[in-house]
């Protein structure tokens, strides 16, 4: 996700520094234009932003705080732009610790698979002072197709990420639940795929009914072990919010079943196979 949005950066004219703890990913940028920085500081010492794009609240902190880290190359005035799936929590302390040394701290997490993110079709959740989103729009302009500003705290842009995703895994299992129906009635799962896609007419029902229907959960777009992770966010966030939400916890709990039968680095989509082996369905290649 990260390289394609630095090289789109890239592409709209932007000066862009990248930096990635495996340097070698990194390198294949410098092709594009890229300076490569040997360390966070380092690639936030004298930009007007610093956009990172991480796996999870742990992975943010470690390139945020410390000697080397954003926060200490980051000059006041300039913003660091978290658009990684984190926790409320984290968001409020990053927006926090900025604020000490006077920089801007804005979330701006994204919606898209990687495919999307190379063809500049990502849609940008914003929320942060108003001024300074609207000072880096044309960033935004830069990886996505539309920016939505979720308001003025910088936490409201997570908690809309957190509630799409939400969403996103609830119409993988609705997925797995409805085909293996389908194929214990002995309807081609295909035809039922068509008529939800002339149903619904949605990308995501397309892109991920297919990766159901065909069985091809390899190579991952975006790997299972971090959907469970994304539960893990929303069931916080419901915690914390006080909202019951019941089918959070199931969902919870079909990751870790996936999980536990081998699917951890498979795609977000296998987790069909969860409800394919309760019906007691042939799951190829896993037991």
């Amino acid at each position: 996700m990260g390289l394609s949005m630095a090289r789109n950066l890239l592409l709209a004219g932007h000066e862009v520094s990248v930096y990635n703890r495996t340097r070698d990913k990194a390198e294949a940028l410098k092709g594009d234009g890229a300076r490569i920085a040997g360390s966070p500081a380092e690639a936030a010492h004298g930009s007007d932003a610093v956009l990172s794009m991480l796996a999870d609240d742990q992975a943010v902190a470690d390139v945020t705080f410390g000697e080397q880290g954003i926060a200490a190359g980051l000059s006041p005035g300039a913003a660091h732009i978290s658009q990684s799936t984190i926790s409320l929590a984290m968001a409020r302390k990053l927006a926090e610790e900025h604020a000490k040394s006077r920089q801007i701290y804005l979330s701006a997490p994204v919606f898209g698979r990687p495919e999307a993110a190379a063809a500049k079709k990502l849609i940008v959740v914003a929320a942060g002072d108003g001024k300074a989103v609207a000072r880096f729009q044309p960033v935004f302009e830069a990886i996505g197709r539309q920016t939505f500003v979720a308001g003025e705290e910088a936490w409201q842009a997570n908690a809309v990420k957190v509630g799409g995703n939400f969403m996103i895994v609830s119409v993988i299992e609705a997925f797995g639940e409805a085909f293996a129906m389908m194929r214990k009635a002995g309807i081609e799962p295909h035809l039922f795929l068509d008529v939800m896609n002339e149903l619904f007419a949605s990308p995501l029902y397309k892109n991920y009914g297919g990766s159901v229907v065909g069985g091809v959960f390899e190579p991952a777009g975006f790997v299972l072990k971090l959907g469970l992770k994304d539960v893990g966010l929303v069931l916080e966030a419901s915690k914390e919010l006080t909202v019951p939400m019941p089918f959070a916890s199931i969902l919870r709990d079909h990751c870790l079943s996936a999980m536990a039968n081998g699917q951890a680095e498979m795609d977000l989509s296998s987790l069909a196979l969860v409800a394919a082996r309760n019906a007691g369905l042939p799951v190829p290649g896993k037991s």
